[in-house]
């Protein structure tokens, strides 16, 4: 509480440092386990028997579906490598559709996040709501470029701090307001409804730096295209970070499927994916 010169106390927004962050976390938190016994019940059936030396649920699917286009269960290619190398080498891409993994992306900014979901086809999200989560313990992801250079640094984060104070005092400001209308009126209103309201006018003045998390959900098809575009060199350098975060997880998560993928480094330090099967 702060007293003014005429004895009325106000409540001013408590000084937040903000957090800031520069490096994306991704975190591989689910995988697809195929039922050997539904398939196998399949396959008796209908007279037909295979094995495959992948323990990876997702490589399995992608063969397992190849298979049965081709019905090539217990025939031709041994491995499950060689199976899929030559689907892939003959751009048979709808396969890798039925390959699916869970992902939660944090320490990115909002900024990514709009980049992110440009990306439909074979993937879901689901986003942490400003208009529900309070944001006046906010963290901020600086751009490398700025953070390199002290009196960018300086600059972006004086943007950052004004506009985040701004927040701060806009939800107590209006919440107050709103309360004291409520009261005033005798009208029952919920807390809830009041900060959800409050939140999603406030959030207005936060930059695009503000941290989001959101978590995701991909076929290896859709991984491969976001891997592609969005790990060259021409994108965006906060996604294009992440691309290859999710690059290494996924090749130690499923090297056949994403095992023919490079990453290479520029001139700058910066990373870049590279493969010799693009579009697949």
């Amino acid at each position: 509480m702060v007293t003014s010169k005429n004895g009325t106390s106000t409540t001013q927004p408590a000084e937040h440092e903000p957090t800031i962050i520069r490096e994306p976390r991704v975190y591989l938190v689910g995988r697809q386990v195929m039922d050997r016994g539904a398939i196998d019940e399949f396959l008796d059936e209908y007279g037909m028997s295979w094995e495959t030396d992948t323990e990876v649920g997702g490589e399995q699917m992608v063969e397992a579906a190849g298979r049965i286009c081709y019905l090539s269960f217990g025939k031709g290619r041994k491995t499950n490598r060689e199976y899929v190398e030559n689907l892939m080498s003959m751009k048979h891409g709808s396969v890798l559709e039925h390959a699916v993994w869970d992902l939660v992306i944090a320490g990115v900014s909002r900024a990514f996040s709009h980049e992110l979901v440009r990306h439909r086809a074979g993937f879901g999200y689901s986003q942490l709501s400003q208009r529900y989560v309070d944001e006046t313990m906010a963290n901020f992801v600086e751009p490398e470029i700025i953070a390199r250079d002290p009196q960018m640094h300086e600059v972006w984060l004086r943007s950052v701090k004004a506009s985040h104070t701004a927040y701060v005092e806009l939800v107590e400001g209006m919440m107050a307001v709103a309360e004291e209308r409520a009261s005033a009126s005798g009208e029952k209103v919920s807390k809830t409804h009041l900060r959800k309201q409050v939140r999603e006018a406030a959030r207005s003045v936060l930059p695009n730096a503000t941290e989001t998390m959101i978590f995701v959900s991909a076929n290896a098809r859709a991984l491969r295209h976001f891997i592609e575009l969005r790990g060259s060199e021409g994108a965006d350098a906060e996604i294009r970070r992440v691309a290859v975060k999710v690059l290494r997880i996924m090749q130690a998560e499923a090297p056949t499927l994403f095992g023919d993928y490079a990453i290479e480094t520029l001139p700058d330090g910066s990373e870049v994916t590279r493969t010799a099967w693009e579009k697949v």
